[in-house]
């Protein structure tokens, strides 16, 4: 059993061709609608009463959300961004947390024995609280993005002490260790504790480090790319839900979950939001798959 735990939010997108307002996005919604690609998922987190009805059935109908709470009185997440022409470079304009800011997690009791579970990028004392919640995992892995590194660094240390496992950006695993090159990067990051980190390179694909191995693969070929907000979230949830579909964790199902994370982090940028997620089919998977393997074979 996948549950992911963390932001459940409303995005404003902002490109140099479109501004889209207020959509739903949040790394705990692109996770698990990845992740329900391959395997039920769970979804935990919290909403505000201005969270809109139909954006919350697009969640109803994909995924078990009897750990998503509505909160009457308060707003929901709101993340503001902006993309430079080339969509490689993000800026944060506003980062309103709302409901998340006091949150209290909790989880139903049906989801206690979950054995996969991951941490979204979030309040990193809230990710510690809610792992605590959980009886006996096989499996956690965790995010952060520059802004919990600001504001809450030695937190953040604490919680990747904590998980066997973390994806992260090139740009915050930098910011995080202050070291430029990725392997030492890799080497800082390990040394808190997790056997498994991967740092994603955006369109330059994904470095893994597991226990005593390295495996590099570049990203998926996208000639049309339209908003990368969600793809290192979708990238987490096809790696996790890859794992929890196949049940095993080794150096064969890590190397294929990563592959699989990465196929779905080229189609999340392939439209706004959360739209070519819900789109794709296990077909769609397959034949991406396919073309990723000739691509990559010599």
């Amino acid at each position: 059993m996948l549950t992911i735990f963390g932001s459940i939010a409303l995005d404003t997108t902002r490109t140099s061709i479109k501004t889209q307002e207020r959509i739903m996005g949040g790394a705990a919604t692109f996770a698990s609608l990845s992740a329900s690609k391959y395997t039920s998922t769970n979804i935990v987190g919290i909403i505000g009463n201005d969270f809109p009805h139909h954006y919350k059935e697009i969640l109803d109908q994909n995924l078990n959300t009897k750990g998503v709470i509505v909160k009457d009185n308060e707003k929901s997440f709101h993340y503001d961004s902006s993309f430079d022409p080339t969509l490689t470079v993000r800026t944060a304009n506003k980062t309103e947390l709302n409901v998340i800011a006091n949150f209290e997690p909790s989880i139903p009791d049906e989801l206690v024995d979950s054995k996969y579970v991951f941490l979204a990028n979030n309040d990193p004392v809230q990710n510690m609280k809610i792992q605590s919640l959980f009886s006996n995992p096989h499996f956690v892995l965790c995010d952060t993005i520059e802004y919990w590194i600001h504001n809450k660094y030695d937190q953040v240390l604490d919680m990747i002490r904590r998980v066997n496992g973390i994806t992260i950006d090139i740009s915050e695993a930098r910011l995080l260790t202050s070291e430029y090159n990725v392997i030492k990067c890799a080497r800082k990051i390990k040394e808190l504790g997790p056997e498994l980190v991967i740092i994603k390179k955006g369109e330059h694909g994904f470095i893994l480090f597991y226990k005593d191995i390295t495996f590099a693969s570049p990203a998926v070929l996208v000639e049309n790319v339209v908003d990368p907000t969600g793809a290192g979230d979708c990238f987490a949830g096809g790696f996790l839900g890859h794992l929890s579909k196949v049940g095993k964790i080794n150096e064969k199902t890590i190397r294929e979950a990563s592959i699989y994370g990465n196929l779905m982090g080229s189609f999340a940028v392939e439209d706004f939001g959360i739209n070519k997620i819900l789109k794709i089919s296990t077909k769609d998977i397959d034949e991406r798959l396919k073309s990723y393997k000739e691509l990559i074979t010599f």
